[in-house]
């Protein structure tokens, strides 16, 4: 992942009864970018779906299986290159010395639970390290330790990992909540001596979040009648071919209409599954990312907000004032540093996110324009033989 310069992350802890762990292994996990990391919690969250007062994010129904765990629907296909199946963590490109591979999610059966496990595979040049490959295979919850302690160790870094976001949104007592709080922080005028960079990166992401959870929710509409429309189109196919059967005259030419059929629908199933590999993943992992964005923010500000406190008391104080200002010169020097991880961080996730979305905007128009394409050509190639036999036809029926 990028990240402002390294930060080492602490040991994964030891692998749980039945996790199936091997050698434990001490991998680096900085804060990085949308493009470089998309951690398999992602997926483990939003297949449960569970109410928040689930502590156990990783139990599993007996009946689950690994082909039904899918990020968005099960009817949605699988593909062996999607990001459920497999994640990937890299440093800048110019600095290839650390890379991570999550995949192979693997269900556990106990007499108590049901639970997946991922392997994680680090391989690494890097000197710190005493060799260069490991392979364990960590639970959910190990998952969830890491964030924590990253979230703990560097509360202003955009930690990629996962989210407790649900994909039917927040409920209506969750949005009423939020509007009470932005009321409330509006009365009371926010952070008081937030910079107003920061004041800036709050207003974009409410804009954004806004805007990335429609777009979510589109896509998921189209896919949604895309699926519904290849279902029917599989039936028609059949349905002329049998036709043909009963009407001598014109049998050949409903079996080249059950042929265009056939292959407007392979197009259509070619496109949806364009849809589900690149496009729905990278609009809902950046909802995903709304959130922490959100929940980063949030932490500056009471970085903030502490230090502001014990500025107020310094001022209403007459004694320990030799302590107080020691206090608020420590925290100066962490809003400072807050400050500067998340500006760094924010440019970064900004830039890595325009270029997402350009990416896999293009993409989308560059796929539908072929498909539209293939579809035309194969219906303008039969109606094309159709016009050509009808004038045969014409020229025979002429002649004396």
């Amino acid at each position: 992942m990028e990240a402002e310069g390294r930060v080492p992350g602490p040991p994964l802890p030891p692998p749980s009864p039945g996790s199936g762990g091997g050698a434990g292994a001490r991998a680096d996990a900085p804060a990085g970018a949308p493009g470089a990391a998309r951690g398999p919690p992602l997926a483990a969250a939003e297949v449960l779906s569970l109410d928040d007062e689930e502590d156990d994010l990783e139990v599993f129904s007996k009946d689950t299986s690994l082909a039904e765990v899918n990020l968005f629907s099960p009817s949605m296909p699988i593909s062996p290159s999607s990001m459920i199946n497999q994640y990937k963590i890299e440093d800048e490109p110019e600095l290839r010395d650390l890379f991570i591979t999550v995949d192979d999610p693997e269900s556990h059966i106990t007499t108590i639970e049901t639970f997946i496990t991922y392997r994680v595979v680090t391989k690494t040049s890097r000197g710190e390290f005493d060799t260069s490959e490991y392979e364990v295979r960590r639970r959910y919850q190990d998952f969830l330790w890491l964030k924590s302690k990253l979230e703990e160790a560097h509360p202003t870094l955009i930690i990629p990992e996962l989210s407790s976001h649900k994909k039917q949104g927040p409920s209506l007592l969750s949005r009423m909540g939020q509007t009470v709080r932005a009321v409330a922080s509006s009365v009371r005028g926010g952070v008081k001596n937030r910079p107003e960079m920061f004041t800036e990166m709050n207003n974009y992401m409410e804009t954004f979040s806004q805007k990335i959870n429609v777009l979510d929710k589109i896509a998921h509409r189209i896919y949604k009648e895309e699926r519904e429309y290849f279902n029917e189109m599989k039936e028609y196919g059949p349905i002329h071919t049998l036709w043909s059967a009963s009407e001598e005259d014109i049998a050949d030419s409903l079996k080249g209409v059950a042929s265009c059929i056939d292959k407007c629908c392979k197009a259509t199933e070619k496109r949806m599954a364009g849809l589900s590999e690149n496009l729905l993943p990278i609009l809902h992992e950046y909802v995903l990312y709304s959130e922490i964005l959100m929940g980063v923010l949030k932490r500056r500000d009471q970085i903030q907000g502490e230090l502001d406190s014990k500025v107020d008391a310094l001022a209403n104080k007459k004694t320990e004032k030799d302590l107080f200002s020691e206090e608020i010169g420590k925290l100066e020097d962490k809003v400072e540093c807050a400050n500067n991880a998340l500006k760094a961080d924010w440019d970064r996730w900004k830039q890595n996110m325009q270029c997402d979305m350009r990416s896999t905007f293009t993409n989308v128009a560059e796929n539908n324009l072929r498909y539209y394409e293939e579809c035309l050509a194969t219906w303008e190639s039969f109606l094309a033989s159709q016009t050509v036999d009808l004038h045969a036809e014409a020229d025979s029926e002429d002649r004396p």
